[in-house]
């Protein structure tokens, strides 16, 4: 084992999919594949070139590090279980990481992330100068920046976001492409208490469950 923690981090809750391995504060390898679908027949193999660059193998992971959301809902769900998966199988710890903590990651505060929902609305949560986060949430204009005060942006929706507010702000960018920073913020939370990673969404998936009614679970014939 490698003298200091291996992390590896990945993310599928967008266009894309990402991997980074890190050892302690140093990036061994990174990689990130845009693409709209696949990410579940992609993922694997992704990991496994990443491992592969670093020169080491699956036993050396001291942590597994994952994107939970919001995003893509079939994309965030195959990187959760991909991480539930790897963490039984290799008997290391998997820490889930919203899509606003890794943007957040790094970033002076107070701070805002505001990210575009593509449906004219926004995700936003705020992040506080004494660790303080508020509940992410979904808002629409013009009720958008009710409330917040921050003093820096970050996020695709950032510009958007400040032109509602009536004081100067300072727009962002994140600090860390998004899986080296999923990594680096789970190694912050470990060793403290941590829930099993579970998608994180702030509204349902866009499929409609079907009309049809259930079939009927009969007793089994004693």
């Amino acid at each position: 084992m490698p003298p200091e923690r291996l992390i590896l981090g990945f993310d599928t809750s967008a266009a894309h999919c990402a991997a980074a391995l890190l050892c302690g504060d140093t990036v061994l390898a990174a990689r990130e594949e845009p693409m709209e679908k696949g990410q579940a027949e992609r993922l694997m193999s992704l990991l496994e070139d990443v491992l592969h660059a670093g020169g080491v193998g699956w036993r050396d992971l001291a942590l597994l590090a994952v994107g939970v959301g919001p995003g893509n809902f079939t994309g965030v769900r195959i990187a959760v279980a991909a991480a539930r998966g790897l963490a039984l199988g290799l008997a290391v710890p998997a820490i889930g990481v919203t899509r606003f903590a890794a943007l957040a990651h790094g970033l002076p505060r107070p701070l805002v992330v505001a990210e575009n929902t593509r449906r004219g609305e926004t995700y936003l949560q705020e992040f506080g100068l004494a660790g303080q986060t508020s509940d992410a949430r979904i808002a629409a204009p013009p009720l958008l920046a009710s409330g917040m005060a921050p003093t820096y942006l970050v996020g695709n929706a950032a510009e958007t976001f400040a032109a509602m507010l009536d004081r100067p702000v300072t727009i962002l960018y994140p600090r860390f492409p998004v899986a080296e920073a999923i990594a680096r913020e789970a190694a912050q939370l470990l060793g403290t208490p941590q829930p099993r990673p579970a998608p994180f969404y702030l509204r349902g998936a866009d499929a409609s469950p079907p009309s049809d009614p259930p079939p009927v679970i009969l007793d089994a014939v004693q």
